[in-house]
């Protein structure tokens, strides 16, 4: 069986007027987040993964935008419902947050399996709806940490 790699990225993507790109999750209808996903080999550069993981989850090329590695990650407990997807033992995943700044014109293109819908709130209101704390939290620093593309 190939496990998990406990090593994930949460992309923020944005607008220069701080507008924030969630996505509502298709095994959890009403759950909002910004994109998220696994390195997919353990030597995975981790700013390849977050690129991979826009392309998979949005449609949206990384290479017309500007990706910036905020050097922010968190450490969280896996959710014992999801356990059985890492190693025996593993418990915990770190997580690396990266923004990508946008035009608000960008063509999404959402994964169906994997997401519902799009919006485009401003920055507080979306860390508002995010469900996950961390996402909430990375979103609530854009503000120190855009970079006006």
């Amino acid at each position: 069986m190939n496990f998990k790699i406990p090593e994930s990225v949460l992309v923020v993507i944005y607008t220069p007027e701080l507008e924030v790109l969630l996505i509502e999750r298709a095994d959890k209808p009403g759950f909002w987040q910004s994109v998220t996903g696994s390195k997919d080999r353990l030597d995975e550069v981790l700013s390849l993964t977050a690129q991979r993981e826009v392309r998979e989850e949005t449609g949206i090329d990384t290479t017309q935008c500007e990706l910036t590695d905020w050097h922010l990650s968190n450490i969280y407990e896996i959710y014992p419902v999801w356990r059985h997807r890492y190693a025996p033992g593993v418990t915990q995943n770190t997580e690396y947050v990266f923004g990508l700044c946008v035009t608000r014109e960008v063509n999404v293109v959402l994964a169906p399996r994997e997401h519902l819908q799009y919006q485009w709130l401003p920055y507080r209101e979306a860390a508002d709806l995010c469900f996950s704390a961390s996402n909430a939290e990375a979103i609530l620093q854009l503000p120190a940490h855009q970079h006006r593309g």
